[in-house]
């Protein structure tokens, strides 16, 4: 992590003395970009958004002051407290340097290919999501598969059932069999978006005239407790049901605790389980159905 900060930070210039050639620091421009965007703010909400030392925030605001930048003044509300909005030229100062940041980036950019700049782009996302989750609703999607969904079903199943219970290649390549066995003029797959990015799956499969299989149901952790393993298993339920199956049945292991309380609230009774093995670790293998 001290390495790339690092080289992030060389990258994008925060340690020169003037951020992109422009004669503010960071913090200077954070304040700008703040005040700016909020149009007046108090110096006790503009310290608290970021992190500043009031004595540290006070001497950027007296040099802003008198390069004319800015204006402060007591609230109408509370005379104990200060605001703070731009000049005209404070205006000028912070859209200079938000035009160069733009510039900056642009050239960051444009000599990488497309699939570079979306691999940046989703490394940024999952940094933030991992440091800072959002704190608000999530938006989430059951879709039909797209290009790449297949690939993606195999690589998530054999690293997370391999980081969370051991199993191993012998495991993910069942998986790619599956996958690789799937025929969308009778079967189908589903997978749940969590704010645009895949987060599991399903898959329903025509076993036999009158039943249907349900396959590879998978939630991503970080995805688990939106209720997703549910509507996947519900939406395979109701695409059986049209397709005229009388019956659909699952194969699962024991150790899936959260899957098998899905199952259970679905309907789905255990028929059957046998003792087996998987790189080397027990496991129960079961047998699910339900009726339509």
């Amino acid at each position: 992590m001290r390495a790339f900060n690092r080289f992030y930070t060389r990258v994008i210039g925060v340690l020169q003395a003037g951020m992109h050639d422009l004669p503010y620091s960071l913090t200077e421009g954070r304040v700008l970009y703040e005040v700016a965007h909020a149009g007046s703010l108090e110096t006790g909400e503009l310290r608290s958004r970021l992190d500043l030392d009031a004595g540290y925030l006070s001497r950027i605001l007296t040099r802003f002051d008198g390069d004319g930048l800015i204006i402060r003044e007591r609230s109408a509300a509370d005379a104990r407290k200060h605001l703070v909005r731009l000049t005209p030229a404070g205006r000028e100062a912070f859209e200079a340097l938000d035009r160069a940041s733009t510039d900056d980036i642009t050239r960051l950019l444009a000599g990488l290919p497309e699939d570079g700049r979306e691999r940046l782009l989703d490394a940024m996302r999952a940094i933030r999501d991992v440091l800072d989750p959002p704190a608000g609703p999530r938006t989430t999607l059951i879709r039909p598969p797209r290009d790449g969904d297949l690939s993606w079903v195999v690589h998530r199943h054999g690293v997370l059932y391999a980081r969370e219970y051991g199993w191993g290649r012998d495991f993910e390549q069942l998986v790619a069999r599956v996958v690789a066995d799937f025929d969308p003029a009778c079967d189908a797959l589903w997978i749940a978006e969590v704010d645009g990015r895949p987060a599991g799956c399903v898959f329903y499969i025509r076993k036999d005239g009158t039943t249907g299989q349900l396959r590879l149901l998978l939630v991503e952790p970080s995805a688990r407790g939106l209720g997703l393993g549910r509507r996947l298993v519900e939406e395979c339920l109701r695409h059986a049901r049209a397709d005229g199956r009388e019956r659909v049945v699952l194969w699962t292991r024991d150790c899936l605790t959260s899957a098998r309380r899905v199952y259970e609230a679905a309907g789905f009774r255990l028929d059957s389980q046998e003792k087996g093995s998987e790189n080397g670790i027990e496991v129960t293998e079961q047998m699910w159905s339900v009726d339509l």
